[in-house]
């Protein structure tokens, strides 16, 4: 007790025994006499002699602590230093006890999700990277994967007990609980244990209830796991600004290469961004922010040279390592829409193959951590690419023209020995036009269906209506609506143009498109056999209809379909399914990849003819301008068939060399809502570019052959086995053969329009090319025309060849066949 205390005790006292009349000792006798009261009068009894009141003697040393001191009164009594001491060490054991509960009933928690997404690594066929998919830019590498001296910054940086600690630093949890709860917000301090389990079993809420979660689940991840899956954890997990989670995204991100690639440098200014990630950035930091990171970034690495983690020498020789300036993560604009969303379609499909959901299987994809190869080749991509810019995008005036307006190109590049899609355009900007029309199948692939009506036909040894087989060189009239025979259902397919043909061959009319000609193979051969056919070669023929129409190719199909059909043709009859993707890993799982080459579908016999067939179709036939003659053209041989289909809504033109089979369609579709027309639906084409109308033999073809002699590069030859049939034959001598002329109808009488099997009066038709120019005969509407003067292979069948009516040279207007 404080002497003014005491002061004030005696002087309340003093008053106290003037009001109660209170006992007098030896020295107050003559007062109390001169009072006239007795030492007993007015006190209590059992008062005696010093009393300061009226009380009793007991009730006053009552109220007196030792000493004389009067005893703490109030709220003072409950806090003497025993009371205080008792209460301290209560606490302690009430906290303690209440920390072996929590260590009891909490466990350590499954990962959170956030922690666990990671991006989907989309990359090209020589590892560059493609696109990174996903919600979060996170890729999880081994921690063996990253130099040991870069693990050592992180170590430096974070927690330099970290090998010997428990896992959790007492004093700084217990500063981060205090200024959690004086409102002082968020306080640093804590171990990478600590740090690796807020990010992945916790969250980043500032509480009390989670800091001792976080404490608790610590010590125990420290007991359970080593010290390198811990560290391998924090350092996944943490973020690194520029939207990088993990340190394979950050070392992307600041500086282009794989965490393996990492300095000691780079790692320290990675270790160092952890602490203030936007703030740290040197390229979009203040002047202040710069000097703290470079601060940061010296404390890491002196911190390594004093744990004796990296040479004192090496240290001093080290510079700061700037990083690269943030760049904007490649969209989804262009082409790569277009790439990742069918690579992903594809892998779903996979993982559904394996037994997975839908759902289960959207929710793999979803979570990440999937590296997805694709067979594009790079190179082929840029040059399919430029090839549609250059023949078609940059004819077209959308803004001014509303036929141009609506054209959509697709194509699909396939390498036909392995199968690998190793380019592809999916349409002008996958953010712009979302349906890939690559893989879209409701256009009408037309004439390039013919060439599966003949590989039918030869490999059923199917025969005409008077028993005679048919071949390359069987003859049928090619008359226009001339009425199928042999059929329950009517059908009579006027030609191109509704033009006429005398009797044709084969190969005539496959180079001219004759639709009268494969309507009635078609039906010599059987629709339910043609359809068969086509199926196995790699068309969706499921629920088409077994009709006498399906010749002029009205059924549904696709760029990737076309491709893979004649990648099948290419590949000599073993079956090709284009497959864009060529790998896929996972840390946890197995993704297998399909195989693209298949078993034999169709003999190499039929395979080859057919094959040998469309070389005509470059060389003599509807793609002999664009294809034929393409100044880039650097000696390959080239099989191919153009198409278009009714009312000009879609034209294509499937070619291939020995070494490539590419597929091009151009498709009308209704850009937006106008009146009566809904967006997307299919519309004529005609007008677009300035043309009357858009065929097989224009635009289709000359982008095919701006990208394939561009891309392939080299002379090539097919090797082909052409027993059951033969390609272009020698043309006849000019001469004494004239061509026959169409006609807008045949005079000749059915009976002359019968198919024959006469063989040609001239050699027999051979693939190999001729060592000298042949002669061509001139159109027979100038007779006066000289000849081309610069074909590199036969170009007239056995037969004299009318005009064609896709040639862009003759006097008329341009297109293939309807």
């Amino acid at each position: 007790m404080g002497r003014a205390e005491e002061r004030k005790a005696r002087q309340r006292g003093a008053r106290r025994a003037v009001r109660g009349r209170p006992a007098t000792g030896p020295a107050d006798a003559g007062t109390s006499a001169d009072a006239g009261t007795s030492p007993a009068e007015g006190a209590p009894a059992g008062t005696g002699p010093g009393s300061g009141s009226g009380e009793s003697g007991e009730g006053a040393k009552a109220r007196r602590t030792r000493g004389g001191k009067p005893k703490r009164t109030g709220i003072r009594r409950f806090f003497t230093w025993k009371k205080l001491l008792g209460y301290f060490f209560g606490v302690i054991l009430l906290g303690m006890l209440g920390f072996v509960i929590l260590y009891l009933v909490v466990d350590i928690p499954k990962g959170n999700a956030l922690a666990k997404k990671q991006s989907n690594i989309i990359k090209y066929s020589d590892g560059t990277v493609l696109y990174r998919d996903g919600e979060v830019n996170r890729e999880i590498v081994d921690l063996d994967e990253i130099p040991k001296e870069v693990q050592r910054t992180f170590v430096a940086a974070e927690n330099k007990s970290f090998y010997k600690d428990t896992g959790i630093d007492f004093k700084g949890t217990a500063r981060g609980v205090l200024n959690t709860l004086s409102g002082k917000g968020k306080q640093g301090g804590s171990t990478i244990t600590q740090q690796y389990v807020k990010n992945y079993y916790l969250t980043q809420e500032q509480t009390v209830t989670r800091k001792l979660k976080e404490l608790v689940i610590s010590l125990k991840v420290d007991r359970e796991k080593s010290k390198d899956d811990i560290l391998a954890g924090y350092i996944n997990t943490s973020y690194y600004g520029r939207g990088a989670y993990g340190i394979q995204a950050a070392a992307q991100a600041y500086y282009g290469v794989d965490a393996a690639k990492l300095s000691v440098s780079q790692g320290a200014y990675l270790a160092a961004l952890l602490q203030a990630p936007s703030s740290y950035d040197y390229t979009t930091a203040t002047p202040t922010g710069k000097k703290l990171v470079k601060e940061r970034w010296n404390y890491v690495l002196n911190n390594m040279v004093e744990e004796g983690w990296l040479d004192s020498g090496k240290r001093d020789g080290l510079k700061f390592p700037y990083p690269h300036a943030p760049k904007a993560a490649p969209g989804m604009k262009g082409q790569t829409g277009y790439l990742v969303q069918f690579a992903n379609e594809i892998v779903q499909r996979q993982l559904m193959e394996q037994g997975y959901t839908k759902s289960e299987a959207e929710a793999q994809l979803k979570l990440g951590g999937y590296t997805i190869t694709l067979n594009i080749d790079r190179k082929k991509q840029r040059e399919l690419e430029k090839a549609v810019d250059r023949k078609l995008n940059d004819r077209l005036d959308p803004k001014k023209s509303k036929a141009d307006a609506r054209v959509q190109a697709g194509a699909v590049s396939v390498d036909p020995k392995t199968g690998a899609i190793v380019a592809m355009y999916g349409g002008d900007d996958y953010l712009k036009h979302y349906r890939n029309n690559a893989t879209r199948t409701d256009y009408q692939p037309a004439s390039t269906f013919k060439p599966l009506i003949l590989a039918a036909a030869l490999e059923e040894g199917a025969t005409t209506q008077d028993g005679k087989p048919i071949t390359a060189n069987t003859i049928y009239s090619g008359r226009s609506e001339r009425p199928v025979k042999g059929s329950d259902i009517a059908f009579a397919p006027p030609n191109e143009d509704d033009r006429s043909y005398g009797p044709v061959t084969v190969q005539t009319a496959m180079n001219k498109s004759v639709n009268s000609v494969f309507a009635q193979m078609g039906v010599d051969v059987k629709m339910d056999k043609v359809l068969e056919t086509a199926g196995k070669l790699g068309m969706g023929t499921k629920g088409v209809p077994a009709v006498p129409a399906q010749t002029l190719g009205t059924m549904g199909a696709s760029p990737l379909e076309m491709a893979g059909v004649y990648a099948t043709l290419d590949n000599h009859g073993k079956q090709v399914t284009p497959r864009l993707v060529k790998s896929v890993e996972h840390k946890d799982r197995t993704v297998e990849v399909p195989d693209a080459i298949g078993d034999r579908v169709i003999s190499r016999g039929a395979a080859d003819s057919v094959t040998s067939v469309l070389t005509g179709v470059v060389d003599d036939g509807t793609a002999r301008t664009s294809v034929r003659d393409a100044p880039t053209r650097k000696g390959q041989q080239v099989a191919g068939k153009t198409g278009t289909s009714d009312d000009n809504k879609s034209a294509w033109f499937v070619g291939y060399t020995p070494k490539l089979v590419t597929a091009v369609g151009l498709f009308g579709e209704q850009p937006k809502d106008d009146g009566e027309v809904k967006r997307g639906t299919q519309v004529s084409m005609r007008g677009a570019g300035g043309k009357p109308r858009v065929d097989g033999g224009s635009f289709p073809a000359e982008i095919w052959a701006a990208y394939t002699f561009n891309a392939t590069g080299s002379r090539t030859k097919f090797n082909l086995d052409t027993d059951m049939g033969a390609a272009v034959a020698p043309p006849p001598d000019p001469t004494t053969q004239a061509p026959p002329t169409p006609t807008t109808r045949p005079t000749e009488p059915d009976d002359e329009d019968k198919p024959s099997t006469k063989p040609p009066s001239t050699k027999p038709p051979t693939t190999k090319p001729p060592s000298t120019k042949p002669p061509t005969t001139p159109p027979p509407t100038k007779p006066t025309t000289p000849p081309p003067t610069t074909p590199t292979t036969p170009t007239s069948p056995t037969f004299g060849i009318p005009d064609d009516p896709d040639d862009r040279r003759a006097d008329r207007s341009s297109r293939e066949d309807e």
